[in-house]
């Protein structure tokens, strides 16, 4: 995933209603994190030599916990896990001379196996068939069978139609989203219509995994009101 979340902006005021949450660099948020759950390196990742960085972007309130998570780039089954994890992580709540208050930042995670052995220059002039990393995620995702729209809810007075990437987990449930810069009621409006769509996971084999999805969202105008007997998105705002 790439580009400017819209969960970021849209949520600003929810953290700090005067003002707009603090942009704090990498380095200088790890100095307030408190608690650091690991991420599990997820079995299906690992028979399938799947290694790399996730980037997420989170968003932590004044208390010090973290109210979103967000991906940024990363293979979808090991982006999953670090979601996970990091919805857990706690941060010594940020003081400013204005009092107590929310921030936004990046971190990286790293899955790497235990006794990989990268692809050398002589071993390509040699034409040594070598398992990169780059080749076992090619490999892997040829292999998977791609998530896709079980039921779609209905739109009246259709208005907009906006491009989302969703990240749709294991449950076929839609754990993250990205979508182009938009404002705060169109972002809302897309959300509310997703709750009444459904998935279905992809598959490796009979194993669901989770995996990303691109879908047109219609928008309807007012937005659609929630359909609470299939809740597709997750809610992770934590108290």
């Amino acid at each position: 995933m790439t580009g400017i979340p819209i969960q970021a902006r849209a949520q600003s005021s929810a953290l700090n209603p005067a003002n707009t949450p603090v942009v704090m660099s990498r380095k200088q948020a790890a100095k307030l994190l408190v608690v650091q759950q690991k991420p599990e390196y997820p079995a299906v990742a690992r028979v399938n030599y799947l290694q790399g960085n996730v980037q997420l972007e989170l968003t932590v309130n004044p208390a010090g916990k973290v109210a979103r998570a967000h991906v940024l780039h990363g293979n979808p089954v090991l982006a999953e896990s670090a979601l996970k994890a990091t919805r857990q992580w706690v941060y010594q709540p940020f003081e400013t001379p204005s009092g107590t208050t929310g921030f936004i930042t990046t971190v990286e995670l790293r899955f790497t196996l235990d006794n990989w052995n990268f692809e050398s220059a002589d071993q390509r002039e040699n034409g040594q068939d070598i398992l990169t990393p780059e080749r076992a995620e090619r490999d892997f995702m040829r292999q998977v069978k791609p998530p896709k729209v079980v039921r779609a809810g209905a739109v009246a007075h259709e208005a907009d139609v906006v491009h989302m990437r969703l990240l749709v987990n294991e449950q076929g449930e839609v754990d993250d989203m990205e979508i182009s810069p938009m404002s705060k009621g169109q972002f809302d409006a897309a959300r509310e219509a997703l709750r009444s769509w459904t998935f279905q996971p992809a598959h490796w084999g009979t194993l669901p995994v989770a995996s990303y999805l691109n879908v047109d969202v219609p928008l309807s105008t007012p937005p659609l009101s929630r359909t609470a007997s299939t809740p597709t998105i997750v809610d992770r705002v934590q108290p």
